[in-house]
């Protein structure tokens, strides 16, 4: 995957083995002539610190690339990041759906599970579940319980991402300050019978036991996964699901935009003016007037079986025409104070994702967006909708792991675990 922020690297003695592992994964530097020049290192220091990294079984040599002499040669050995050595686990928790996967290292999806997980049962018993999902989806993808390097995990509510705990989620009851990150690793553990040493040389994310564990927002991976994989090249990237709740993700120089302590993007509650009580105890919110749920509500109170933002979808999808004026009329709403956020933040790309992610929304969206924002703010704008899907999640809870464990700083720390 690409997109990642560039991280500077330190000149001369000082550069690490973790920072030609990066120059190497970045694309910058892919030979050893190129790394010498890159960081000022001598010959013999980059053929030693490479050594670590071939021992530990993360760098490949690849086919020769060009000559860089004029004079002619040999073609230099090209080097390259060796995704087979681990395998990354990654969970996207909905209010009453999982889906699960097992992950290469760049990305690839090798099986991959979906079915009932329902947050209101609280978090021992649904991770204890995702963890028994994780070690059939070992089997089904054939790969060792060893392998896995990381796991990480979506969920539907603001994020600490220091410590992975949920904030007073207001969708997610029970789980406000509960331990996800050693929730999940021990459900692992017991399942795919690894014990509570980490797997593949990982090193502890804060879980205390077994490999680590990674938790955020689920806008966010999902706006993390949709920019790297699509938008590369965007600094400024803001998502918006709107399902059985409503949130945003954003995605700013390469980074996930949090805010100090994982707030940010939770437009869902935003007032708007109405008098609709919504989940969190508060009236006049956004996702009560305008999220899955709130349509769900009023296609039930006018006859039409629905009850979550995923029977609206597929409503939508059998082109239901109640439905579709419902969702365009919410997608007025999301695009009046999208307005706002468009203004504020400035993006290049506006994705919107979740159930209601479909023409009908996307229109109303469309309509108040432009109507209410400044010309100067949308000039550059590309309104879209979601190229991931429901895998967006997935795709960006497992980039978000290896972005974590192969970080320059990072890697010293597992190589000197493995004893490199």
């Amino acid at each position: 995957m690409t997109g990642r922020a560039d991280r500077t690297v330190r000149a001369g003695s000082q550069a690490s083995s973790g920072e030609l592992l990066e120059l190497v994964r970045s694309g910058r530097a892919t030979t050893r002539g190129a790394l010498q020049q890159a960081t000022g290192l001598s010959r013999a220091t980059v053929g030693q610190r490479l050594d670590r990294l071939f021992r530990a079984g993360w760098l490949r040599e690849g086919a020769g690339g060009p000559v860089d002499s004029p004079l002619g040669g040999r073609p230099s050995i090209t080097l390259e990041f060796d995704d087979a050595h681990a395998v990354v686990l990654a969970a996207d928790l909905d209010t009453r759906h999982g889906r699960a996967a097992v992950l290469t290292l760049t990305g690839e999806i090798l099986a991959e599970k979906s079915g009932l997980l329902v947050v209101d049962e609280g978090p021992d018993a649904v991770l204890g579940e995702l963890g028994r999902w994780f070690a059939d989806l070992l089997v089904k993808a054939a790969k060792p319980a060893d392998a896995v390097c990381g796991i990480g995990l979506a969920v539907p509510g603001p994020v600490d991402s220091d410590t992975g705990r949920v904030v007073q989620p207001p969708i997610m009851p029970g789980w406000d300050g509960y331990d996800i990150r050693g929730r999940l690793s021990r459900a692992f553990a017991e399942h795919a019978g690894t014990g509570t040493s980490a797997s593949a040389g990982a090193v502890s994310a804060g879980s205390g036991v077994g490999v680590p564990v990674l938790v955020d927002n689920d806008a966010n991976l999902m706006a993390y996964g949709e920019q790297r994989t699509g938008y590369p090249d965007c600094s400024a990237f803001a998502l918006v699901k709107v399902s059985t709740g409503i949130g945003a993700g954003m995605v700013v120089g390469g980074t996930i935009y949090r805010g100090i302590d994982g707030g940010a993007g939770d437009i869902g509650h935003i007032r708007v003016g109405a008098d609709a009580l919504c989940r969190c105890g508060s009236y006049g919110c956004l996702a009560a007037v305008a999220s899955g749920g709130a349509v769900a509500r009023r296609l039930a109170e006018s006859g039409v079986a629905a009850a979550s933002g995923s029977d609206v979808r597929d409503l939508l999808t059998s082109g239901h025409p109640e439905a579709m004026a419902l969702a365009r009329e919410a997608g007025r709403q999301v695009g009046d104070v999208l307005a706002t956020v468009v203004t504020l933040l400035n993006p290049g790309v506006l994705m919107i994702a979740g159930d209601l992610a479909g023409t009908p929304f996307l229109t109303g969206v469309r309509e108040l967006l432009y109507q209410r924002a400044l010309p100067r703010s949308t000039a550059h704008l590309d309104v879209v909708t979601s190229r991931l899907g429901e895998r967006a999640g997935l795709i960006g809870a497992g980039a978000l792991v290896v972005e974590y464990l192969y970080a320059p700083e990072r890697v010293e720390e597992r190589l000197a675990a493995l004893g490199v």
